[in-house]
């Protein structure tokens, strides 16, 4: 994809860049730079906001009224609101994913509480909290293949001749999307999903302990409690030695699915206002 760099220039806009250029330009270099690790999904999320945020901006101004209206017989509105439509399925992908997997912790957070039931009632709970999290894994795998399929089913070019503000704003699905996998790639655990029984325990519990050893753990609150319950689950005796780890875990992941719900909350209402811009600007 041609850099925005190339498309600051046209004949239709000032020779001097809106402030909204470099705005846009920041946001999509510090998004495209992210790394998928604990604090950076949730900073992608805040930076995504950010982004939507310059876009609704940036859509009001009646140059980029004027220059999507003008280029609206070649369907490039039509483009973007296809978009918008598929981020919107994306959040509401990613808002499905968290909200089982934190009913799912507070249903196995109750039960340990209480420990009503004895070791029985531990074990089923803990048996019906990885089966939701494997129905989690796999409509999270379904989305993103479907994701990649109409990423090159759909893939489109900025052309050099583009205004740069549609130029900019055609930047900004690739990027949005590549925040969405990443996301929902770190919802579902991709490492441990891959694996299975003890040699997941096993490979788990070694790399983890490399990882402590020089420094470089990146934190999975979803993959360190599956590999919790997993081991949790795998043990017969003095099981009940483990239950105040595993709840202060599922404390922790409980408290940032909240973080990354709120943070989807906000984007949503982005999304939402942007598509309502683009639908006005069709209208017209």
């Amino acid at each position: 994809m041609a850099s925005l760099a190339s498309h600051t220039r046209s004949n239709s806009l000032p020779s001097r860049p809106h402030p909204f250029t470099s705005e846009f330009e920041d946001h999509l270099r510090r998004l495209r730079s992210s790394e998928a690790s604990s604090s950076a999904i949730s900073h992608q999320l805040s930076g995504l906001e950010d982004l939507h945020d310059c876009v609704d901006k940036f859509l009001l101004l009646p140059l980029t009224q004027q220059s999507l209206a003008q280029h609206q017989r070649e369907g490039c509105v039509d483009e973007l609101l296809d978009g918008s439509l598929k981020l919107l399925d994306m959040c509401g992908t990613a808002k499905d994913a968290l909200l089982q997997t934190k009913e799912s912790t507070l249903a196995l957070q109750s039960v340990l509480r209480r420990r009503h039931g004895g070791e029985f009632r531990i074990e089923g709970e803990v048996k019906e909290y990885l089966a939701s999290r494997k129905a989690v894994k796999k409509a999270i795998c379904k989305a993103l293949g479907n994701l990649k399929g109409k990423e090159k089913e759909n893939s489109f070019l900025i052309n050099e001749d583009e205004e740069s503000s549609i130029a900019m704003l055609k930047e900004v699905e690739p990027v949005s999307l590549k925040v969405f996998e990443s996301l929902l790639s770190f919802i579902s655990g991709t490492k441990t999903s891959k694996l299975g029984g003890w040699s997941l325990v096993s490979k788990i519990v070694k790399s983890k302990r490399i990882e402590r050893e020089e420094g470089q753990r990146k934190t999975n609150e979803f993959e360190d409690v599956d590999a919790a319950l997993c081991i949790f689950a795998g043990r017969k005796a003095s099981k009940f030695e483990d239950i105040a780890k595993v709840q202060h875990q599922l404390e922790s992941l409980e408290l940032y699915i909240q973080d990354l719900e709120e943070g989807l909350d906000g984007l949503c209402r982005k999304l939402i206002k942007t598509r309502v811009s683009l639908l006005n600007i069709l209208n017209h």
